[in-house]
């Protein structure tokens, strides 16, 4: 039997994000696009340490239950798993992580198997262990191993989930990622408005403005160091850039116009906005270290929200030319502008999809729904259907989508949910405070 403590020397030198050997093929996969396909039953016992000992984070014994229950609830997430523990499943020894008891999970009905283990190094730092078994088959399909600061016990949680994701689903993972939003408290008519920050699960929450002036339509850059949004103070509207690192902010333009929504370019060096200048409202582009900004529409009516493909080379945004809102793509200069929405109702807010393949926005047709249509404008779909959802953002993968919902009533709140891009899986997330306009990042580096 190759044992716990060989395994150990092989996973001891990977640093958080390394991947470890690859295992046999095997024909348990799931299909992200198929919505009549069962959930696959994933058995996630509690990974054991190979000694208790104490850390800054809680004990050995105690983060691989914790570890074990994150990546539980990464794999519920996804819609594409029914995970099972690890609560109420059979405990696992140490030496058992690598040599499965396969005739008892077979006997719960589990098709696949997560186990791992959670183990203090002599420099302080943790080895996360995370293995995955193909019950029917009795064979490992992928193993995992990271090395953390015990503070950051839970990307190694979301780090072993994105790799069982990945491995089933043939897909590229998106847990280990962080949603900004803004987090909204008091009355409708003095409302607060903060830039807010968390995992991808709701986890590590925390508040990176104060709340003396409003806050809107926060952007991660492409390398997840700074945040793009757009703040009120003096009643006079600024871009700013948020570091994350450092906690600083600079401002990169500043109007007496009403200006709205920037977003940064694919290679970060430019940050797209839309502003209104005598009467007439504009998509323009500055660059992300400010300077002059350049008009890139310049059509009557309210052009906004631009959002940039991929590749850098194109643009969508929602106008009203055409006398109601739809959205048109154009290159990235400005030019080539044309319409791709033709259905009834108006759609806004319109995201091009980090695949490339698809543009989410907010249809408006009596209620706000969540939808998605290609880039050439066909195979429009609706993922949603309550009375208020809107302002979509995509998961690093470009199979998720996250939006806010404001509830009916004059109480109404509003709060963060996500659903793939089936249609059937829809989840909120949770936040301390109410929620709206969600972005996510692309995966941690």
């Amino acid at each position: 039997m190759k044992t716990a403590l060989s395994l150990l020397a092989g996973l001891g030198a990977i640093a958080l994000g390394a991947t470890g050997a690859a295992a046999q093929d095997s024909p348990l996969s799931v299909d992200v696009t198929d919505t009549s396909a069962e959930d696959m039953t994933i058995a996630v016992p509690v990974m054991p340490t190979p000694a208790v000992a104490n850390t800054v984070a809680g004990t050995t014994e105690a983060l691989g239950r914790q570890v074990a229950e994150v990546v539980a609830g990464d794999l519920s997430r996804s819609g594409l798993f029914k995970p099972v523990g690890p609560g109420g499943v059979r405990a696992v020894s140490f030496p058992e992580v690598t040599a499965p008891a396969f005739d008892h999970w077979s006997g719960t009905g589990a098709a696949a198997l997560v186990q791992g283990f959670v183990r203090a190094n002599s420099d302080g730092q943790l080895t996360v262990g995370c293995y995955l078994y193909d019950v029917a088959l009795k064979s490992e399909l992928t193993r995992q191993g990271y090395v953390v600061a015990p503070r950051d016990w839970r990307r190694a949680a979301h780090k072993c989930a994105d790799a069982i994701y990945a491995r089933l689903s043939g897909e590229s993972p998106f847990f280990d990622s962080r949603i900004a939003y803004i987090a909204e408290s008091g009355p409708k008519n003095r409302r607060i408005k903060r830039l807010a920050i968390m995992d991808s699960d709701g986890a590590n929450h925390r508040f990176l403005t104060n709340g003396q002036s409003t806050v809107l339509t926060p952007r991660f850059s492409p390398d997840y160091k700074q945040i793009v949004y757009l703040s009120y103070i003096e009643n006079r509207p600024r871009i700013y850039i948020y570091d994350i690192g450092t906690g600083r902010q600079r401002v990169v333009t500043e109007s007496a116009n009403q200006t709205f929504a920037p977003r940064f370019s694919p290679d970060g060096r430019w940050i797209l906005y839309s502003m209104a200048v005598g009467g007439n409202t504009d998509i323009y582009r500055i660059s992300a270290s400010g300077g002059q900004p350049q008009r890139l529409t310049n059509t009557p009516g309210i052009d906004v929200g631009g959002s940039y493909s991929p590749d850098g080379s194109k643009i969508v945004f929602e106008s009203d030319r055409s006398g109601k809102q739809q959205l048109y793509v154009m290159d990235a200069d400005g030019s080539n502008q044309r319409r791709i929405s033709f259905g009834g109702g108006s759609y806004a807010t319109p995201e091009w999809s980090p695949r490339g393949d698809l543009i989410a926005f907010t249809k408006i047709a009596g209620n706000f729904r969540v939808g998605v249509m290609t880039p050439d404008g066909s195979g429009e779909r609706l993922l949603t259907n309550s009375w208020q959802d809107e302002a979509p953002t995509w998961s690093p993968n470009g199979r998720v989508i996250q939006f806010f919902r404001t509830s009916q009533g004059r109480s109404g709140g509003s709060s963060v949910w996500q659903v793939d891009l089936t249609g059937v899986n829809e989840r909120r997330i949770p936040t301390p405070l109410e929620g709206s306009d969600p972005t996510w990042g692309p995966l941690l580096p």
